[in-house]
């Protein structure tokens, strides 16, 4: 009962997922990622496995694959959604068939999109249209952008309560993890903290957190 988006930024390869649904804390088991494998959002009747174990296989196997190999170990993939985005860009998903209508997915180059118990297809039109618009707000604004249409276009038909933003880049900790866990205005909220995160007095603590190079060495 959510709606999500999943990319990659081909300048920079980043990868992010921004999620929205009407009850709380969507943050908690929807959105994973792991820096320098792939993105994923997990939804309807929420398995986190399903992302964990798609984005553990993308260690050996491309988006399609890693993902049909993780829904055939899933007994219930018929009541499951999710979108995935490798390191490469190529995106995948998946909408069973028992999912709350309006439920579907759309991918394209680098970007999947989805949503079950919607209030309509052109929640995932937008989204993606949302997303893959001006360029020049960076990565994680136009996530936040995809995000936006998403609700504008009536997102979860039962309303909003709880959105979530998180962008992985080169450490194994999201470089941005963002949760509105309850709210009656889960997006201005959101709104008002990622502007807070990029910009506020808390923007260069956080950008000076320790970080590793790829030998492995440690960098604060």
């Amino acid at each position: 009962m959510t709606f999500s988006i999943v990319a990659r930024d081909p300048q920079t390869g980043a990868l992010g997922i921004a999620t929205a649904t009407a009850g709380p804390m969507v943050g908690a088991l929807v959105p994973h990622g792991r820096s320098g494998l792939g993105a994923a959002a997990t939804q309807a009747m929420t398995n986190p496995y399903l992302a964990i174990d798609t984005l553990a296989l993308l260690e050996s196997q491309g988006a399609e694959a890693a993902l049909q190999t993780a829904l055939a170990r899933d007994s219930g993939a018929s009541q499951r959604q999710i979108i995935v985005v490798d390191a490469h860009g190529m995106a995948a998903g998946w909408t069973g068939a028992d999912c709350f209508p309006y439920a579907g997915h759309l991918t394209a180059a680098g970007v999947a999109v989805a949503g079950n118990m919607l209030a309509g297809p052109a929640v995932l039109d937008d989204m993606l249209a949302g997303y893959q618009g001006d360029h020049s707000s960076g990565f994680a604004a136009r996530l936040l952008r995809g995000l936006q249409a998403g609700a504008a276009a009536g997102g979860d038909s039962r309303g909003l309560g709880s959105a979530a933003l998180r962008v992985y880049t080169t450490q194994a900790y999201p470089d941005l993890d963002l949760r509105i866990d309850a709210s009656a205005e889960p997006m201005a909220a959101l709104e008002q903290l990622f502007a807070l995160a990029i910009s506020g007095p808390y923007a260069e603590f956080f950008a000076q957190a320790p970080r590793r190079g790829a030998g492995g060495e440690l960098k604060t």
